[in-house]
């Protein structure tokens, strides 16, 4: 039985799509690296920073050094860090909340499961702290998914085992990530029907089988 959920934080409780799009593109500008896209973007989806500053530079025309992209990487947060200034509960996805506290009435213990290193931020800013008993975030992981430590971190944070937690993904590496941890998975977001999760639904709030996903 499931006793816990641990979510992914942007594109299931958050949409901050958009501001790392911008502050990946400003470094990509800086750095005249051409072509970088929204596709790009999409593919930076639920890794780590390194990771996805490692998709912007496959489009380098030089190969930088470990220092190098440690500080490429501390640039592009800073500029997030920027956009994030500007983020309050607008940027929280559709009827959320509700969800949330919904869940929390039926006993469940809640956890944030995020590669990013600014989710306390991010969810103090959109008000979403108090509906959430743990977060394990970049600040308590060295592995990106897919490998299921930020996931594992949240059950251990939660005092469950894996089979007893829920994870909520947009992305298939939060999927695979899930599965390696041995933990059941619910897909969300545009590509949901992509992502091979055991349960699916476009939104957070078009979830109608909470009965049957948490037996």
């Amino acid at each position: 039985m499931i006793k816990g959920i641990i979510f992914d934080l942007d594109g299931v409780l958050v949409s901050t799509d958009e501001m790392h799009y911008l502050a990946w593109k400003r470094l990509a500008d800086e750095l005249q690296i051409t072509g970088f896209t929204r596709e790009d973007n999409r593919r930076q989806r639920g890794v780590s920073r390194m990771a996805s500053l490692e998709i912007v530079l496959e489009k380098a025309d030089r190969v930088y050094t470990e220092e190098e992209k440690a500080e490429l990487a501390e640039r592009k947060n800073n500029y997030y860090l920027e956009l994030l200034e500007h983020m309050d509960e607008s940027a929280v996805l559709k009827n959320v909340k509700e969800v949330l506290a919904g869940l929390k009435e039926r006993g469940l213990l809640l956890a944030v499961g995020s590669a990013s290193k600014n989710a306390p931020v991010i969810l103090e800013k959109t008000g979403l702290l108090p509906y959430l008993d743990k977060i394990s975030c970049g600040l308590d992981t060295t592995k990106s998914k897919p490998d299921p430590e930020v996931f594992l971190v949240a059950a251990r944070k939660l005092e469950l085992s894996p089979g007893q937690c829920l994870v909520v993904e947009d992305s298939a590496a939060g999927i695979e990530a899930a599965a390696a941890g041995g933990m059941k998975s619910l897909g969300v977001g545009p590509f949901y029907r992509l992502l091979h999760a055991d349960y699916e639904a476009p939104m957070l709030c078009e979830v109608q089988n909470w009965d049957e996903i948490l037996k």
